[in-house]
Parts: C-alpha cells; sequence; structure tokens
C-alpha cells in the first residue's frame, strides 16, 4: 500500500530571467516502510520536488498536481493542516544543520517544543524523551550535551541533532535531502548507517535524496533517476546498478570509483553540462550529453515500462517493457 503518492508534479519559479522549470511531470510512490532514493546532478529538482509537497518552496515558486499521503493531497492542504502533519508525520532532514538549528537556543528547547507541540508532553517528560532521542543517535553523554547550543557540536554530531529532532515523533515519512553532503567521507558513512538502522528499528518509510549513488547501494529498496526535473528510469537497487537502462544512469554508475577496477582506470565523467531549465532543450533532455544520442532524441522519447515497475524515458528500448507514452512529435527547432 502507498503511504505517499505523487502524480504529476511540476514546481516552477518565477524570475526576473523568466520561468524556471524545475520539476516537470514526477510521479512516484513510497510504500509503507520502504527506503526510496531519488539520485540525480545538483539542480536537477530532487530538494525542489520534496518542498513542494513539505509547504516550503519559496514565495516565487509554484506546485502543481497531486501529492496523496493517506489519500489527502499535501498540496491542497492549508498551513495550520499541514503543520499538523509535518513534524508528526513526515519529518524532514535538511542538508546544512548549521542553518536549520537556532543558533540562539539550547539543543533542549529545540528537542522539547517539537513533542510539546505535537504529543502535548510536559517539559521535563519531553526532556527525557529528547534525551534518550540524543543517546539513539549516538551523542556521548547525552544529559548534558543537551544543554549545549548548535555552534558547541561538530558537523557530524549537528546532523545527529537533526535526524533526532526528525524522529521524535516517530514519523511515519523520513525525508533526509543530501543528509550528508558537508561532512568528511567518514561521517557520511556513519550518518547513512544511522539513518538507515533507525529506519529498520521504527518500520518508517524514507527518501533519501542524494547525487551520490554509492551512497544508497547498500539501504535503497527502490531508485529513482533524476536529470533535468523529470524522472528518466526507476527501478530497484540491483536493476539500477547491475541492468541499467537509461544513458544518464549509466553514466553516473560509470563516474563512481570501484574497487573493482584495475588502478589505473580513468573515471568517465559525463560531458558537458545539465540544461538551462529556463531554455530547456527540445525532445530528449540528455540528447546533447548522450554519447547514444540518435536523430530520434530530437523528439520527447518514450516512457517505457515493465510489469515489475521499472521504468525509463528513452529512445532505446527496455527489455521486457511495453511504452506507456508514445514519443512527441519531431521538433523542427535544434
Amino acid at each position: 500500500m502507498a503511504l505517499l503518492r505523487v502524480s504529476n508534479l511540476e514546481v516552477d519559479f518565477d524570475t526576473p530571467e523568466g520561468l524556471v522549470k524545475a520539476v516537470n511531470g514526477m510521479n512516484f510512490e513510497v510504500a509503507e516502510g520502504e527506503t526510496l532514493a531519488i539520485v540525480g546532478e545538483s539542480g536537477s529538482g530532487k530538494s525542489q520536488m520534496v518542498l513542494s509537497f513539505m509547504g516550503l518552496l519559496a514565495e516565487n515558486g509554484h506546485a502543481r498536481g497531486e501529492a496523496l499521503f493517506h489519500d489527502k493531497d499535501l498540496l491542497k492542504m492549508n498551513p495550520r493542516d499541514l503543520n499538523r502533519i509535518r513534524g508528526k508525520h513526515i519529518a524532514m532532514i535538511f542538508q546544512d544543520p548549521m542553518t536549520s538549528l537556532n543558533p540562539f537556543l539550547t539543543i533542549e528547547k529545540q528537542m522539547a517544543e517539537v513533542v510539546m507541540h505535537h504529543q502535548g508532553l510536559g517539559r521535563e517528560e519531553a526532556r527525557s524523551h529528547a534525551v534518550e532521542m540524543l543517546r539513539a543517535v549516538r551523542i556521548p553523554d547525552p544529559e548534558e550535551r543537551i544543554k549545549q547550543y548548535p555552534h558547541e557540536y561538530s558537523g557530524g554530531m549537528r546532523q545527529r541533532v537533526m535526524i533526532a529532532i526528525g524522529l521524535l515523533c516517530e514519523p511515519e515519512l523520513l525525508i533526509a535531502d543530501e543528509p550528508s553532503t558537508a561532512l568528511d567521507v567518514t561521517v557520511q558513512a556513519q550518518i547513512i548507517e544511522l539513518v538507515s538502522e533507525l529506519r529498520k528499528q521504527t518500520h518508517m518509510a524514507l527518501i533519501l535524496i542524494t547525487h551520490d549513488l554509492a551512497a544508497v547501494a547498500e539501504i535503497a529498496d527502490r531508485i529513482v533517476v533524476m536529470y533535468a526535473g523529470e524522472a528518466v528510469e526507476t527501478g530497484s537497487v540491483d536493476d539500477i546498478f547491475y541492468r541499467p537502462q537509461h544513458p544518464y544512469t549509466r553514466g553516473l554508475l560509470a563516474s563512481v570509483p570501484r574497487l573493482d577496477r584495475e588502478s589505473d582506470d580513468e573515471l568517465q565523467a559525463i560531458p558537458g553540462n545539465p540544461p538551462n531549465l529556463l531554455d530547456l532543450p527540445v525532445g530528449c533532455r540528455f540528447r546533447d550529453r548522450c554519447v547514444e544520442a540518435v536523430e530520434q532524441c530530437r523528439q520527447r522519447p518514450p516512457l517505457w515500462v515493465t510489469q515489475d515497475g521499472r521504468s525509463s524515458r528513452c529512445v532505446l528500448p527496455v527489455e521486457g517493457g511495453e511504452i506507456l507514452e508514445e514519443p512527441a512529435a519531431v521538433e523542427q527547432t535544434a
């Protein structure tokens, strides 16, 4: 059963230069207890997509489509109703904890207020719950550390605090937006492992947003690969890593360091840069960077789907797949 179902989601922004089309026709589901990874380069629309149905877009942003949580559309909720869901039923961890935590309040104050607001606990009971959650995310000496301010924590410790805040009310869905980006490699691995362990213990669903395919290899159930605001491929972890269909997915995998590569093998970078979202290319959005591009790529590529739920938007056929959306007419401009 789908806990969250996103359909035909579009997000754009009014700017002095024109309309930025950040997300275009996204469709995906997250089942109860499932881990869904959303992967793509910076600027592919991953974060704006989730911010839209969390009601956290910038003032110049607009969202259309559906985001059904327990069959209630988050996009159509007023701020008051949405506030009842955020924090309690859906929690979000942001990529920069220093800008997410209030530098003028102690960790205790920031954590206690969450459970006092959503669960109606008294201050002492809320403090005890917060201490236990800090212990769960492996903050040493939590009884003392909870009295401190965010600047007294290291970057990795601040991110652990953000995870603890996200889990305080035992949400059904946790959204982790690049939770380890600003951290060194060793701490990154610890944070990803911690999030995975806590998800298993609480049986919550998890949406993990990242640009790093390697970071999701062991913890995700399914992966959505985004490029220029749309999903180009969706599949299980094994499908994406061992049977990638879309040229962009294969390019991402080729650029990831691997232990089974020869030491003198060079990493293969994807040529060029992502397109300008103010002026998206006609046809396939990846064609100008694709080494497998053909003349057909000047038209909108078809969407291939298989019975086991994997998909690819490309002129290249998917084994065992059928076309769900026919290709659009050939564009006349380049």
